[in-house]
C-alpha cells in the first residue's frame, strides 16, 4: 500500500501526514484497510450463512426459514448502525467506538466457530452489534477527512473507500467460502475472526493519520442522562427476556416466530426515527427541509436493497439447487458467486469516480436524485433478467452460471449509481445534531428492505418462495415503477435539498 502514496498536493492543514492516498488524505488509507478486513470477515461469514443454515451438516433448516434468518441478521446489522452512531455521538466518539466494535465482531466470529447451535446464534448477535457500532462511524470518519461538504474530492474519496469494502468482500468468499464449504463450516467462521483481528490491529497502528474530529464526542451524555439511559436499556432487556421466556415456557416458541418481533422492529424503527427528526425543535427550517428531501432517497434505497440483498440469499440458494456451478467444466463452490459483485465494483468504481468528475467539469453531472432513479431501474432490470434462469430451472434443467453472473453485473452497475452517492449525500444533508446518527439512518434503508424480505419469506407469516417467477417479476416491476416516480418528482426534491447538489 505504501507504493501508492505520493507527496501531498493539497492545501496545508489536511488531516494526516504530508503524504496522500491517491490524492486523498492519508487517513483514508487507514480507514480503507480497516474496512477491507472488517468486510473480509463479514462477507466471508455471510457467504457461508444461508448455505450452512440449509446444509445437512449445518443446521439443516428449510429455505424459507434460512432466508428469513439471513434477512433478519442483515437487517439487524444495519439497524444497529443507528444506536452505533448515537453511542459515538454521546459516549465514546467515532474513533474509540470503531475500536470497540472490532473487538466485539472478532468475538462474535469466534462464537460462530464453535460447533454448538446456541453459540452460533450468540455469535450472530455479537457480529450484528459490532457491525452496527462500526458501520455508521467509520463512514463518518471518512467525511471528517475533508474540508466540508463542498470539497470536490469528497465523492471520489467515498468511492475509493467503497473499493476497500469490496476488496475484502471479493477475497472473503474465495478463502472463507472455500474452507467452509469444502473443509469445515466452523473453520471457515474462524478465518473470519482472524480477518477482523488483522483489521483491528491495522486500525490501532494507523490511528495517528485520522482527523482530530474523529476523537471528539459531539454531545456527551450528562451523569443524569447516563443513569436514565441505563435504566431504559435494562427495562427493554427485561421486557424481551420476559416475552421470550413466556413464549418458551408455554411451548409456543419456534425459531420462525422468534424472528417476527425483530422483523417488525426493522420496519417500525425507520419510521419513528425520521418522524422524530422532523419534529425536533432544535432543527431549523433548512435542516428539516433537507430531512424531508432525504425521505425520497431513503424509500428509494429501501426498495433497492430489498432486491439487491437477495443476491446473498434467494440467488445463493437457487444456485445451490438449480444452477450449473461450473465454467468450461471447472466446478467451484456456491459461495464464490458472492465474489462476482465486489470484483466488478473494483473494476468499475474508478470509472464511475472519473465519470462523475468529468461530467461535473462540463456542468453535465446528473443530480443525485437522477442517479438514484437510475439505480432503481437497474436493480429492477436485474430481476427481470433473473426470470430467465428461473424459467430454465422450472423446465427441469440447471441454469448456466453465466446467467447469475449477468444478474450480478446489472446489480453492480445499479449499486455504483446509487450507493456511494447515497453515503456522500447523507453526510452532506445530515443536521449537525445528528452527525453520526444520520449515517445510521442511511443504513436503516437496508434494514427496511431486508425486513420486508424476512417477513414475506418467513413460513410463520408469508411463507412465500422468493425464487418463483411470479414474485420475482413483481419485485422487478416495483423497482422500475419506483425509479420512474423518483425521476418524475426530481424537481420538487431538488428544491427541498437547498444548497446540497
Amino acid at each position: 500500500m505504501a507504493s501508492s502514496l505520493t507527496k501531498d498536493s493539497v492545501r496545508p492543514g489536511t488531516p494526516g501526514s504530508e503524504k496522500t492516498f491517491f490524492g486523498h488524505p492519508r487517513g483514508l488509507a487507514t480507514l480503507f484497510m480497516t474496512e477491507m478486513w472488517e468486510r473480509f470477515s463479514y462477507y466471508g461469514m455471510r457467504a457461508l450463512l444461508p448455505l450452512y443454515l440449509v446444509a445437512p451438516g449445518g443446521l439443516h433448516l428449510n429455505a424459507g426459514t434460512a432466508t428469513a434468518i439471513y434477512s433478519v441478521y442483515v437487517s439487524l446489522v444495519y439497524l444497529l448502525a443507528l444506536p452505533g452512531g448515537w453511542f459515538a455521538d454521546r459516549v465514546l466518539g467515532p474513533r474509540k467506538t470503531v475500536a470497540v466494535a472490532g473487538l466485539i465482531i472478532m468475538l462474535g466470529h469466534l462464537c460462530l466457530a464453535l460447533p454448538v447451535s446456541a453459540s452460533f446464534f450468540v455469535g450472530l448477535g455479537l457480529v450484528a452489534i459490532g457491525s452496527g457500532l462500526l458501520k455508521a462511524n467509520i463512514s463518518t470518519m471518512v467525511g471528517h477527512l475533508y474540508k466540508g461538504p463542498q470539497d470536490p474530492r469528497r465523492d471520489g474519496g467515498f468511492t475509493l473507500f467503497y473499493v476497500g469494502i469490496n476488496l475484502g468482500a471479493f477475497v472473503a468468499p474465495l478463502v472463507i467460502g472455500t474452507v467452509g464449504e469444502n473443509v469445515n463450516w466452523h473453520l471457515g467462521f474462524a478465518l473470519a475472526a482472524l480477518g477482523m483481528a488483522l483489521g483491528l490491529a491495522q486500525y490501532l497502528l494507523g490511528g495517528r493519520h485520522l482527523s482530530e474530529k474523529s476523537s471528539v464526542v459531539p454531545t456527551p451524555l450528562s451523569a443524569q442522562e447516563k443513569s436514565a439511559t441505563l435504566r431504559k436499556g435494562l427495562m427493554w432487556l427485561a421486557v424481551a427476556a420476559v416475552f421470550y421466556g413466556v413464549v418458551g415456557g408455554t411451548g409456543h416458541f419456534t425459531l420462525n416466530w422468534a424472528l417476527i418481533p425483530l422483523t417488525v422492529i426493522g420496519l417500525i424503527v425507520p419510521i419513528l426515527v425520521i418522524t422524530r427528526m422532523l419534529r425536533d425543535k432544535d432543527l431549523d427550517s433548512t435542516e428539516k427541509s433537507k430531512v424531508r428531501a432525504y425521505i425520497w432517497f431513503f424509500v428509494a434505497a429501501a426498495v433497492f436493497w430489498m432486491i439487491y440483498d437477495q443476491g446473498g440469499s434467494t440467488m445463493s440458494l437457487f444456485a445451490s439447487s438449480s444452477a450449473k456451478n461450473s465454467v468450461l467444466g471447472w466446478g467451484f463452490p456456491v459461495s464464490w458467486y458472492q465474489s462476482v459483485n465486489p470484483v466488478m465494483i473494483m473494476a468499475l468504481a474508478p470509472v464511475f469516480a472519473w465519470l462523475w468528475l468529468w461530467l461535473n467539469r462540463r456542468g453535465k453531472e446528473p443530480s443525485t436524485i437522477v442517479k438514484f432513479a437510475s439505480g432503481l431501474v437497474l436493480i429492477g432490470a436485474s430481476f427481470f433478467l433473473f426470470l430467465a434462469p428461473l424459467s430454465i430451472a422450472e423446465g427441469g434443467h440447471k441454469a448456466a452460471a453465466m446467467w447469475l453472473v449477468a444478474i450480478y453485473f446489472v446489480q453492480t452497475v445499479g449499486e455504483l449509481t446509487l450507493s456511494p452517492v447515497g453515503l456522500s449525500v447523507t453526510t452532506k444533508m445530515a443536521p449537525k445534531k445528528y452527525a453520526s446518527q444520520m449515517m445510521g439512518v442511511w443504513f436503516l434503508a437496508v434494514t427496511a428492505g431486508d425486513s420486508i424480505t424476512a417477513l414475506v419469506s418467513n413460513p410463520a407469516v408469508g411463507g412465500i418462495n422468493l425464487d418463483k417467477m411470479g414474485f420475482v417479476a413483481l419485485e422487478a416491476v416495483l423497482a422500475v415503477v419506483a425509479g420512474v416516480a423518483v425521476w418524475m418528482f426530481r424537481k420538487n426534491v431538488n428544491k427541498l435539498m437547498g444548497d446540497v447538489h
